[in-house]
Formats: structure tokens, sequence, C-alpha cells
């Protein structure tokens, strides 16, 4: 269990992560605290912007956190505007380390969540933590780029930065794939219309994630990089054709070119052999159970 004491910063706490993550430090006993770029909805969440350093050190300094996670950025590949990738993604992350910094903190952990899709168009079987990265779009351009930045400052803090592959759970928005699809199948949709079908994925709950996100704080690892993933992928047809077995409905798969990219990677599966060392070993749930949980 999470000492009371012990208080626990979430940037992004109101997305579909930090709701998660939110929920499990509070089960284990923690005092969690998070920023939000609207409004607060509760005392424990603070109004901050990534690209205004006095707002970050005002948060800082007012609640002092012995934990920090950082999810806050911009996490959909198709998001419109490339500058934002940079503006939040790189910049942001380090006016938040700096501000760590300047409001003379020493948290016991800084965990600074990456993506996966640094390793691009990889030919591995399995992505360890050494495949060499490839990042193919600007999202990942710039979780790299972010990457390089935070390294800087291993010698001042106590950082580890994850890398999670895709994952899912109720809540998630609707212009991600899984969350789409399931959709499609409650409405008892005829067809679908998808981009490219030759993609596979390394899936696994949020759930997964977020306990592992708190076993990872908790540990004595510092200044590395670390893979959250399951260590198995799942194509896309394989998430529809088992959405038709738990609905017993037949729906229609179309290629709609609007929604194909020319620099999509086709198959992403992890190693997650460094995590279980750091944390143990772990149960992933299966695709069925992982769908069924949206039922």
């Amino acid at each position: 269990m999470g000492i009371p004491s012990k208080k626990v910063l979430i940037t992004g706490i109101d997305g579909f992560t930090g709701i998660y993550l939110k929920q499990h430090m509070l089960s284990l006993g923690y005092q969690v605290f998070g920023t939000v770029r609207g409004t607060p909805d509760t005392p424990e969440q603070f109004q901050m912007e990534l690209t205004d350093p006095r707002s970050i050190e005002r948060v800082l300094n007012t609640i002092k956190p012995d934990y920090i996670v950082h999810l806050a950025a911009i996490s959909f590949v198709g998001h419109d505007d490339t500058a934002d990738f940079y503006r939040i993604n790189v910049i942001g992350t380090e006016n938040l380390l700096q501000g760590i910094i300047n409001a003379d903190l020493a948290p016991e952990k800084v965990l600074i969540a990456s993506s996966a899709n640094v390793y691009g168009n990889s030919r591995k079987t399995l992505i360890s933590e050494d495949t060499p990265c490839e990042p193919v779009n600007h999202y990942a351009c710039s979780k790299l780029a972010m990457e390089k930045i935070v390294a800087n400052y291993f010698d001042k803090l106590n950082i580890i930065i994850t890398r999670p592959f895709n994952y899912t759970g109720p809540g998630q928005a609707e212009h991600f794939l899984v969350p789409k699809i399931v959709t499609h199948f409650k409405r008892n949709a005829q067809a679908i219309e998808l981009g490219n079908l030759d993609v596979s994925r390394d899936y696994s709950s949020v759930v997964n994630v977020v306990d592992a996100y708190e076993k990872l704080l908790v540990s004595p690892t510092v200044h590395t990089i670390v893979n959250v993933c399951s260590g198995v992928s799942v194509s896309l047809l394989e998430i529809v054709d088992t959405m038709k077995e738990l609905t017993q409905q037949k729906m229609a798969v179309k290629v709609n070119q609007n929604f194909v990219r020319k620099d999509e990677i086709k198959t992403i599966t992890g190693d997650n052999s460094k995590l279980v060392s750091i944390i143990g070993t772990r149960t992933n749930q299966s695709l069925s159970q992982l769908l069924e949980s949206f039922i």
C-alpha cells in the first residue's frame, strides 16, 4: 500500500490514462493531485499550461509532490497542428523539469511517458529498448526529441522514461482504433470504415499500464528507458473477428482511403523483459478479456 503522506502529482490527470492512474494511486493510499489545461473540477486539480513556466512553478510550489507522473501531451498521431507536438511534448516537458529544479524540489521519482512510436517501422520481431529509433511521424519525432532533452536532466533528478506500446480500455476516445471498433459493434453497425488493415499492435489494458507505472515509481530504478507492453501483438482484423465472436454480430470492413496513412507503422511487438526484471512477472489480459471489458 502507498504511504498516505506521499503526494503524487499527475500531469494530464483528466486524460484517459490520468483518470485510471488517479484511481489506482488512491486505492493504494497515496494523496493524488493533478494538472488540467481547463477549469479544475476538484480541489485536488490545478490549472497548468506546459508552455507557461510560471504556472508550472506555481503548481509545484503549492503541492511539493514526492512523485511526479508526466502524462500531459498531444497523444493523437492524427492531431492537425504539427507545431503542437513540439510545443507541448518537447518544450513543455523541459519546462516541467526545469520548473522542478527552479522550485528547489527533489521528488523521489519523476516518470515521463514517451511512446513506442519512437521505434518506427522496425523490422525486428521483438522490439527492445536497444532497438534503434526511426520515428516516421511528428508525434513520434516529438517524443524521441523529448527523451533526448529529458536525458540531460538525469544528473539532476531521479527520472525514468516509459515507452508504452498501444493500450486501451473503457473511456478511451473513439478516434482511437479499439474504441472505434467496439462502438460500431455496440450500435450494431452493418459496416465500419478503417484505414490500413495490414497492421498489428501490441495491446495492453490501461489497467495493466497504470499498475506498471506505480511499480516503476516506487522501484529503485532510475535514469533509464523501459518498454511498457504485453509482448504479444494482434492484428486489426483479429480485433474485429474477436468482437464478432463476442457479440455474435456480422460487420463488413471497408477501407477508406482518407484513413490510410502512408507512414503507418505496420507491426509493433514489444519486448517486456526489462519491465519484468524491474517490477516482476505480470499477467496481461487476453484480447477477448480486454474487448469484453468494453461491453
